[in-house]
């Protein structure tokens, strides 16, 4: 189970970093967090929230209490996420699915290292 873990957390560490960077001043994030009706202060927090929790997962790899800690980060980050696309902007489900997913992914690594704490 050790190897899907720390698979799981590679693909997680690596996507938030892609994610995380591109709230930083890409156009297309500037106009969906105007669409979310969330300020730039925001997508430039949840930005660095992304690559905090992408860095501590990775460190994870090798020490499962970090595993934990980035799980929990990005599992919160995720939860609002859905928040916002299902509650605030009343997007369908399905523009919802890519943080729901990385949510579950995310409750995933916490659970796997969990039994580590």
């Amino acid at each position: 189970m050790h190897i899907f873990s720390i698979v799981l957390q590679s693909i997680l560490a690596i996507g938030f970093l892609m994610f995380g960077f591109s709230k930083f001043g890409s156009k297309q994030m500037v106009d969906e967090f105007k669409r979310y009706k969330l300020s730039s202060a925001m997508r430039n927090f949840t930005g660095f929230v992304e690559v905090i929790a992408a860095a501590i997962i990775f460190i994870g790899i090798w020490n499962d209490a970090y595993a934990v800690v980035g799980g929990v980060l990005m599992a919160v980050t995720m939860f609002f996420a859905v928040l916002v696309h299902l509650v605030r902007v009343k997007d369908p489900v399905v523009k919802a699915m890519m943080p729901i997913i990385l949510f579950i992914l995310a409750v995933v690594v916490i659970g796997l290292n969990w039994n580590t704490l």
